[in-house]
């Protein structure tokens, strides 16, 4: 029997890019999902009508349009078309037009009139050198980025946007709101330079690659991913949780695309007890809590330019997100939380029927947070739509507590695997030279958990994935992700 060069626990985005990387680099490699899926946070399905496709977690993929690993996979030579709505995000605004962050940077700047100017200035330099800005924030954050010029054009911005003074940056409420709902992405204190960073790397996107929503789902990106894993030898157990490392004691190598406190369950027997309570102390983040909606008709939106958009920021004004999400982040809840809403039919008509349309959306609440989120997320949606409640068919909704028994790696609801504070989104999960390779011999971690942090990317796995060939096999040179002619 053929033994087994690597097992990789998990088929979220970074386990199935490290997969693939180490697939194509020859080596005999078996995945263990404890799903009956796999995707992680890629999965799709049915919920409510059998031809109606929800995305479970992430629905939106600006990343995978952008990051290193996906440009070198080249997901639209596989068959994976990533649609784009003509607007990449919206933030509505009460009694007044909502904010809007158009895919062309000339109508966006017209759009934000007295702020247009220094949304340009802001933007167009990150635009000029957009692969620079995203390779090295997208990156183990070890080592000097390829474009030296790439760090002094996103420092400066990101000072003047995640400091306390971010509020007088732009004139106009649209404009400081538009940037501050990009900011929330990063699920935590406003305003922060590691939500600075956030804002700038995913703001600029809208404008450049864009926000896109993929052609029948997420799960279509899962898909690729697998097929070429398969394609190159690899093998997939679904429905297979590893609970001991001792269960894989056939593999030459082990990646784990868990959280550290996955790693600590599976393999916490064989670390050593600093590294262990090195691992105890990484902090997790505020939590996510999901609703899922059926609808009748598109979201009725008070501002009907906002219903062009792919992507929904509701918070409020600036300064009701800073006060917010500063809240969520203590651990205090309210009724009132930044919430996101993906409409998947701007983009791909395909994704509904006559009279049934998927809504996505989720809040931002404390970790570990109960709640059925469904009655606080429909109001911060009728609040800016009136009438959504009316066409409302169906309904569903996680806990952020909930989100952590569906996938493990959400630890209270933690989507991003670990809080964004700026030292944590460095140094994760532990202050080290590599910090894909654990302590235990041939045993590595490659989650949203280690740099460069979270969103489908493929990077932490395909980092990972790097510094075990290296380590373990002597291979040096980064393997093909092309897909075959």
């Amino acid at each position: 029997m053929s033994r087994t060069h690597a097992a990789v626990v998990g088929t979220g985005p970074n386990g199935l890019a490290a997969a693939v990387t180490l697939a194509r680099a020859g080596l005999r490699v078996e995945l263990y999902e404890a799903a009956d899926e796999i995707g992680g946070g890629l999965r799709s399905k049915p919920l409510f009508d059998s031809d109606v496709l929800h995305d479970i977690c992430a629905a939106v993929h600006p990343m995978a349009a952008a990051s290193r690993f996906f440009r070198e996979f080249d997901l639209a030579a596989r068959g994976v078309e990533l649609l784009h709505p003509e607007i990449s995000y919206a933030h509505p605004m009460d009694g007044t037009r909502a904010g809007l962050a158009f895919r062309d940077l000339d109508a966006t700047c017209r759009h934000l009139g007295p702020d247009g100017a220094r949304w340009r200035a802001t933007m167009e330099p990150l635009l000029d050198r957009s692969t620079g800005v995203v390779d090295m924030l997208l990156s183990g954050q070890r080592r000097i980025p390829h474009d030296l010029r790439a760090p002094f054009v996103l420092a400066p911005r990101v000072l003047a946007h995640g400091s306390p003074f971010a509020g007088g940056v732009f004139r106009t409420e649209r404009a400081r709101s538009l940037l501050t709902g990009v900011a929330a992405h990063a699920v935590g204190r406003l305003p922060s330079l590691a939500a600075g960073a956030v804002a700038l790397l995913l703001g600029h996107l809208a404008h450049g690659t864009g926000w896109p929503i993929p052609r029948g789902g997420s799960v279509r990106i899962a898909q690729a991913m697998a097929d070429d894993i398969t394609a190159h030898g690899g093998t997939i157990h679904t429905g297979r949780r590893i609970t001991d490392l001792r269960e894989l004691d056939h593999a030459g190598a082990v990646l784990l695309d868990t959280s550290p406190k996955g790693l600590l369950q599976i393999a916490g027997s064989r670390l050593p007890a600093r590294y262990t309570r090195r691992l105890e102390r990484f902090r997790y983040g505020p939590g996510a809590a999901k609703v899922d909606f059926l609808v009748s008709d598109p979201i009725p939106w008070a501002d009907p330019e906002v219903g062009r958009a792919g992507t929904v920021h509701l918070g409020g004004t600036q300064r009701e997100m800073f006060h917010q999400e500063t809240l969520t982040s203590k651990g205090i809840a309210t009724d009132e939380p930044f919430v996101l809403v993906v409409d998947p039919m701007t983009a791909d008509p395909t994704r509904g029927l006559p009279g049934k349309r998927p809504v996505w959306a989720y809040a931002h609440v404390p970790n570990g947070d109960t709640r059925d989120p469904v009655e606080i997320v429909r109001a911060r949606i009728e609040r800016y739509a009136p009438g959504f409640t009316d066409t409302i068919v169906a309904q569903q909704g996680i806990s952020a507590s909930g989100y952590e028994a569906y996938n493990p790696n959400y630890v209270g609801g933690d989507i991003a695997s670990g809080a964004m504070t700026l030292t944590q989104s460095v140094l994760r999960p532990v202050a080290q030279a590599d910090p894909y390779r654990t302590p235990v011999p041939g045993l590595y971690l490659g989650s949203a958990s280690t740099p460069p942090g979270p969103s489908v990317h493929g990077m932490s796995g395909h980092l990972a994935a790097l510094s075990l060939l290296r380590r373990e096999y002597g291979v040096r040179t980064a393997p093909s992700l092309a897909p075959r002619s």
